[in-house]
């Protein structure tokens, strides 16, 4: 029982995963930061609130309603969906275009230790595949 759950999380999907949920959140730390330091003092400066959480807020009934919350969390879904956007989805989409058309960047020249692990590891190759018993 314990291989195949071990099985299941080294899989490279669950992994993937993982470090997706992680670099997300570290995003949307920084997208947070965007909104309540850049975003919210520009609304302030326009509507004259600190930010559009207090808009929209009654009693009925004895129920309270904020309907400002609701505009703040599609606003922050906004600002995270073009962050995401502009700075990961569309480069990447470029680099795949120009990866398509053959234009994909020249790699950097090798370092001298890097030449010289890769002759060994053509030596090895070639030893290993050597017909002679």
């Amino acid at each position: 029982m314990l291989k195949g759950f071990k099985e299941f999380v080294m899989r490279g999907n669950v992994i993937d995963l993982a470090v997706a949920v992680v670099i997300g959140a570290a995003f949307g730390a920084i997208v947070t930061a965007l909104v309540e330091n850049l975003i919210n003092p520009l609304i302030a400066a326009i509507f004259g609130k600190a930010d559009i959480s207090g808009v929209g807020h009654f009693k009925l009934n004895g129920a309270e309603f904020h309907l400002g919350l609701i505009l703040q969390a599609a606003l922050n879904f906004l600002f995270v969906a073009a962050a995401v956007y502009f700075f990961i989805v569309m480069p990447l989409n470029k680099l795949a275009e120009r990866r398509k058309r053959g234009q994909e960047p020249e790699p950097a020249p090798l370092t001298a230790d890097q030449e010289l692990l890769t002759e060994i590891r053509d030596l090895l190759r070639a030893a290993n595949t050597d017909p002679r018993p």
